[in-house]
């Protein structure tokens, strides 16, 4: 299958999730090739994340963090220069 290189964008907007959204990125180490955490003074964080996988995969991490309760999260994929 095809490979992607994307990001995904996690935003914490409460704490009580944190533990289980940390469980499922390390679940997906494998794709991810980077991570920016920024906290912010409203009590919000947010998660950048750098990624290179299959959609299955990528899709797989972020439908898993986006049914996390006060987790929202966006991806964007670009086709991997790479794989043509």
């Amino acid at each position: 299958m095809e490979k992607r290189v994307g990001t995904a964008l996690i935003q914490v907007e409460s704490r009580e999730s944190v533990q289980q959204l940390n469980e499922i990125i390390s679940k997906h180490s494998q794709i991810i090739i980077g991570r920016q955490g920024l906290p912010r003074s409203n009590g919000q964080s947010i998660i950048s994340l750098v990624l290179e996988g299959t959609t299955d995969q990528i899709g797989s991490l972020t439908g898993q963090l986006g049914r996390l309760k006060g987790i929202q999260v966006k991806s964007v994929l670009i086709k991997n220069m790479q794989d043509e």
